[in-house]
């Protein structure tokens, strides 16, 4: 067995090796053009994970034979970027490569500008974030981006084949690949995650052996339980801790409590995903779940690990527990979709405040009813825009407290907005 993963063995060192990606690195396509001529200009690469961004940022260093740099902004700072950039003075063309460069602050990425303005360096970023929003636009401006797509399910089946029939190691073992679609689903299109669980499971089988969807699921559940909190199982975990709760069952909710707890995630992560779904999933239908969420958050900040696992779990208990209502965040969304879809319409003359004898003059507060003057603080008046007359964005949801809000809302507004 070799020391080295599967993926960076089988990693492509020529743009004709690589998989996928051909609207940019096929024959005659830009980015390819652009290698080829020795024209590279600084770039931003934008696309899912494991589709190819570290292994053309190695293809262009390889292929122009320059000095190549590489960090990652996770662990590096303007500190590292400054060193690189001194260094890279006396070595024409050098690339410096940035893995999430959307990690960078605003300070970190400044730092980049005048070197690159100036060809000191050429930039190679990496990023799976819209750089749109995470790149400032002094620095994306000095970049070309490049739109990575996701390997499509005929070039995941080539990739395997081909890993099995040339990688040094898995062409030794005389492997059959039966069936695919568990190796697909499970790495969800990342070839990385793909080529690693292969090899996970090759190991396994050893050799002589048939791939079959149900050995990769046996071996997967077995072999892949692993928390990592700063990888793929990071999402996967805490998407299964969400979907318990709002299933309404504490014991998946709880199960996956312990598997972040035992990861050592972040209490303060966790704590804030409840605190998300306590108005999310819950809202009216019980708003002491946002209560317990915001002290549950407030608690662990303060004590942390192991004791926080209690509190952890009397709240992701409670949530699993409650009555649930999606409706706060059904509102929001609509009047959202209202606002983008109606621009900026005119607040109604009564509603607007006058603070001056011109805005008085021009009817600004005019005809507005002070709900207190009125029986049970109430009178009928509208809030909406024209436009938008006896649009209902909160509809109350079938739980009690919300029947309770409902009922109130139909003895004031009747028919209007439907409740």
């Amino acid at each position: 067995m070799s020391t080295v993963p599967l993926a960076e063995r089988m990693r492509p060192i020529t743009l004709d090796e690589l998989v996928g990606q051909q609207h940019l690195t096929g024959k005659g396509s830009i980015l390819r053009t652009a290698i080829e001529q020795g024209k590279l200009p600084s770039m931003i690469l934008w696309g899912p994970p494991g589709v190819g961004k570290t292994t053309i940022a190695n293809i262009i260093a390889h292929t122009l034979k320059v000095k190549f740099y590489t960090l990652s902004a996770i662990s590096s700072g303007v500190k590292e970027v400054r060193e690189v950039i001194e260094d890279a003075k006396t070595k024409p063309g050098a690339i410096l490569f940035i893995d999430e460069i959307h990690r960078f602050n605003k300070g970190q990425q400044d730092a980049l500008l005048g070197a690159v303005e100036k060809g000191i360096i050429r930039l190679i970023g990496a990023t799976t974030e819209n750089p749109s929003f995470e790149v400032n636009s002094a620095l994306l401006s000095r970049c070309q981006v490049y739109v990575l797509k996701a390997l499509d399910k005929k070039e995941l089946i080539f990739l395997l084949n081909q890993v099995l029939t040339k990688d040094a190691v898995l062409s030794k073992k005389n492997i059959e690949l039966k069936e695919t679609e568990a190796l697909l689903t499970i790495s969800g299109g990342d070839a990385r995650k793909l080529l690693n669980l292969l090899e996970l499971v090759t190991d396994v089988l050893d050799k002589n052996a048939v791939i079959t969807d149900d050995a990769v699921m046996e071996i997967a559940q077995q072999r892949i339980a692993l928390y990592d909190k700063k990888g793929e199982q990071h999402y996967d975990i805490i998407s299964a801790f969400i979907k318990s709760m709002r299933g309404s069952d504490p014991n998946g909710a709880v199960y996956w409590l312990a598997r972040m707890i035992e990861g050592g995630e972040d209490v303060k992560f966790i704590a804030r995903r409840m605190l998300i779904f306590a108005s999310e999933d819950i809202g009216n239908a019980n708003p002491n779940a946002l209560l317990l969420a915001t002290s549950t958050f407030q608690a662990v900040s303060m004590i942390g690990y192991p004791e926080s696992r209690i509190i952890l779990s009397q709240c992701a208990t409670y949530l699993a527990g409650s009555a649930k209502s999606n409706a706060a965040i059904v509102a929001i969304g609509g009047a959202l979709a209202a606002v983008a879809q109606t621009g900026d319409l005119p607040v109604p003359l009564h509603l607007r405040n006058a603070p001056t004898k011109l805005m008085k003059e021009m009817n600004y507060g005019k005809d507005y009813k002070y709900a207190h003057q009125f029986d049970d603080n109430f009178t009928l008046q509208e809030y909406l825009p024209e436009k938008l007359k006896g649009t209902a964005f909160y509809v109350p949801q079938k739980n009690a407290r919300e029947e309770e809000i409902r009922k109130f809302l139909k003895e004031r507004w009747k028919t209007k907005y439907g409740y």
